[in-house]
């Protein structure tokens, strides 16, 4: 996958944000979607196809792919 222009990117923070700084930002740009730690803005930035994001958004109901502390 190519790198993604985030310079205009519209970021929103993910609806299962509790409110402690434990949350993720998410935004769809041409080319695919991007995801980023809310905490650290300048940092590093997770990449998707379109293609795979699908996929990854598809299995979460099912729980599959899902990392819990424990």
């Amino acid at each position: 996958m190519t790198a993604l222009d985030l310079s205009r990117a519209k970021w929103r923070t993910s609806s299962r944000s509790v409110g402690n700084g434990n949350c993720v930002e998410v935004t769809t740009v041409a080319g695919g979607v991007a995801v980023r730690d809310s905490k650290d803005r300048h940092g590093p930035v997770l990449a998707f196809s379109p293609s795979a994001w699908s996929t990854f958004v598809a299995r979460l109901p099912a729980g599959e792919g899902v990392a819990t502390a424990g």
